[in-house]
């Protein structure tokens, strides 16, 4: 829960659109935590200016941000006047916002427990959980959980690996990667976790496919593979007939994973799937003849038989290569808006 940053009377009022609502804001209230106290469904996840979920831009009026945005935000997101709602409290009497995702559709989160049954390393550093819950959650694709071991005092948000199903799961999968002396992830890759209890809050979060026939762009990151997997198996699943371009960035050979499943997904794809992973650190002197360098400098290989400004770009993984790859979409032709993300922060 987001706590008043001060205290005072009512001083502001900020209209929300699409919603067509308008809100009081009390004196160093964030826009998020107003909209929140007042029942409005404004998407959001982090609560910390982190996240990005509750991207919102700025039509009309002044705001004080209570942290740097532009570590959630990209400088071309700036630019284009996007704020986080989280973190930015109004100064004029009345601001005008617009939510990037409004996000009705998307299901309510709700309370569970759940047992970590099962884990599997697939890199040095990624390990594949499987956590069996007391009741079946239900998520759109793209979406993630928000994890807590009773007595640690953090919780995490790991984004679902599989494709969901009618009337919710009750065994869910993540990509999980050990983060240097995080307390939950160091006793998970111990073993010491297996059959531990966990307080789950799902589903969270705003990334997921948007509707439409447009060409994608994914691009991944270490981890960030697990809400495009989710997505795309998704797709298929349903038959959904898109042409998909998929850039994962890795290390080495062996931060490659999920490569039999991603062929899979290939195999059955309706429409032209190019996949292409792309290593940073792989030493010259190895057999690979794959693509070498930053993932983001190849994503003009999806090619130009469709216009940039009519393709959708979806990204998942850390900061700078969500900013690198939002520079480089936009530079070719492809509108912010078309541009759907999801950041993925250590800790």
């Amino acid at each position: 829960m987001i706590k008043p940053q001060f205290s005072g009377g009512v001083r502001q009022s900020v209209e929300i659109r699409p919603h067509g609502v308008t809100i009081a804001i009390s004196r160093g209230q964030t826009i998020l935590e107003a909209a929140l106290s007042q029942g409005i469904a404004y998407p959001h996840n982090c609560t910390v200016g982190t996240c990005g979920s509750c991207k919102t831009r700025l039509l009309r009026g002044r705001v004080r941000a209570i942290c740097d945005l532009g570590y959630a935000l990209s400088k071309r997101e700036l630019d284009a006047g996007y704020i986080l709602a989280c973190q930015a409290a109004p100064r004029d009497a009345l601001t005008l916002v617009e939510l990037a995702d409004p996000g009705a559709d998307l299901p309510p989160p709700e309370a569970c427990t759940g047992r970590i049954v099962s884990t599997r390393a697939l890199t040095r550093d990624i390990l594949r959980v499987e956590v069996a819950t007391a009741r079946p959650v239900r998520y759109i694709a793209g979406q993630s959980a928000r994890v807590r071991v009773p007595g640690m005092p953090r919780a995490r948000h790991y984004s679902f690996v599989d494709a969901p199903q009618r009337g919710g799961r009750s065994s869910l999968g993540f990509f999980i990667r050990k983060v240097p002396g995080g307390e939950f992830t160091d006793a998970l890759f111990a073993g010491s976790l297996t059959g531990q209890t966990l307080d789950i809050e799902a589903p969270h979060g705003s990334f997921h496919l948007r509707p439409g026939n447009a060409p994608m762009v994914c691009i991944a990151g270490g981890s960030g593979l697990a809400p495009l997997v989710s997505v795309l198996e998704d797709m298929r699943k349903h038959r959904i007939r898109r042409a998909c371009t998929l850039l994962f960035g890795a290390r080495t050979q062996s931060d490659l994973y999920a490569l039999d499943q991603i062929a899979g997904i290939a195999e059955a794809w309706p429409e032209p799937f190019r996949f292409v992973p792309v290593l940073s650190q792989e030493p010259a002197a190895s057999r690979w003849t794959g693509a070498r360098g930053k993932v983001t400098d190849f994503i003009a290989l999806h090619g130009a038989a469709t216009p940039w400004a009519e393709v959708e770009g979806y990204l998942c993984g850390p900061p700078p290569m969500i900013d690198a790859g939002i520079e480089r979409l936009v530079s070719l032709g492809m509108p912010l808006q078309r541009i759907h993300y999801e950041k993925f922060t250590d800790g």
